[in-house]
């Protein structure tokens, strides 16, 4: 087999702190030197943050899984009336906050395209949570919601976002974009928004003064070109608005859903990270998710340009729900240790990366 390195031309550029390119980007998926980018990668996130890698005591919920759509990859939605179906109510959820036993400072909320819920179900529920715990930060809300969410409004997409923010909403997680290629969302997630709309979703957030976070699904039926077209479409955007505050690369979790014979390697995984680190150098943080890439993965991931990993989560469902096999929740130590162990510091941060003590 041969093999296929990075040209000097490349880390040339890398090392000189020059912008790469698609086509850069493209023969650094292709290589085989995975120490090479590695190191290119790590020395990039230690210019932004030296050791420090970020974690956060958060915790998710997920009101629905019901939802309008049928993504060929998930494995959490439900119709009405299909087993394991569920939906909360808001008095569940405060109680199911009230009763968590570990504390946390960011809470994490996604769900299903409920058919029946009207947007007054979201504006109360987030001002009710702000209401009993105001110090804690509500990122919520994929693209793909928020888009819902203006159809029930009837408030236009400016609208929507600036009533979600004034009951309490902070930031907009980074879910819902998967892959922007149309050809292969058409295959994957045909009733999902198209990606130009996903970006205008995310761009009108910034305008609004909300952050956000960003994601790509890889590892499934994209090729390595639509991977860099996928990040330097986040690239763009992030030179114009500016907030964006993480990118998380998402490993595909192996479902029989999905017509396909490939996932990811944890080689790919670690690649994956480390040129997303080389190319997005306008994100502040690519965060190694250890729900998708499992501890020992994302502690390596630390060497290969990820200075985040997320946090407690205390109860994932979809991930989990599409075969995912890491812990449910991690403790406040455990993530220590993780970070520790690989000579980092280990800096406790709330959802848009203030440090917290």
């Amino acid at each position: 087999m041969l093999e296929w390195h990075v040209s000097l031309r490349v880390f040339d550029k890398i090392y000189a702190a020059e912008r790469l390119d698609s086509d850069d980007a493209l023969e650094l998926f292709h290589s085989d030197d995975l120490f090479g980018i590695g190191r290119a990668a790590s020395s990039a996130a230690e210019t932004r943050h030296d050791k420090k890698v970020y974690y956060t005591r958060n915790r998710h919920i997920n009101p629905t899984n019901l939802c309008v759509n049928r993504c060929k990859f998930c494995a959490f939605s439900r119709s009405v009336g299909q087993d394991g179906a569920y939906a909360m109510t808001i008095d569940e959820i405060l109680h199911t906050l009230a009763a968590s036993a570990s504390p946390f400072n960011e809470l994490h909320i996604v769900g299903g395209l409920h058919p029946d819920w009207p947007f007054s179900y979201y504006l109360e529920l987030i001002s009710k949570i702000k209401l009993h715990h105001p110090h804690v930060q509500i990122k919520a809300f994929t693209a793909v919601e928020i888009d819902h969410f203006t159809k029930l409004s009837g408030l236009g997409l400016q609208g929507t976002l600036s009533k979600l923010k004034a009951h309490g909403l902070d930031m907009l997680p980074g879910g819902g974009a998967e892959i922007f290629n149309e050809g292969v969302r058409a295959r994957l997630c045909p009733e999902k928004i198209h990606a130009s709309r996903w970006l205008e979703i995310h761009e009108a957030a910034h305008n609004l003064g909300i952050k956000s976070n960003a994601t790509m699904l890889y590892g499934h039926i994209e090729t390595y070109e639509d991977r860099v077209e996928h990040l330097m479409a986040l690239r763009q955007l992030q030179d114009s608005t500016g907030g964006f505050q993480a990118f998380i690369p998402l490993s595909y979790q192996p479902v029989d859903a999905v017509e396909t014979t490939r996932y990811p390697s944890g080689i790919d995984d670690l690649k994956t990270i480390a040129i997303s680190r080389l190319v997005l150098d306008n994100f502040p943080h690519i965060k190694a998710y250890w729900i998708m890439l499992g501890q020992k993965i994302c502690q390596i991931a630390l060497f290969f340009g990820a200075t985040d990993i997320d946090g407690t989560v205390i109860e994932e469902k979809i991930a989990h729900s599409a075969g995912a096999s890491s812990a449910p929740a991690l403790t406040t130590a455990e993530m220590i240790h993780l970070i520790t162990r690989a000579h980092k510091e280990a800096v406790q941060r709330n959802a848009t990366y203030e440090e917290v003590q």
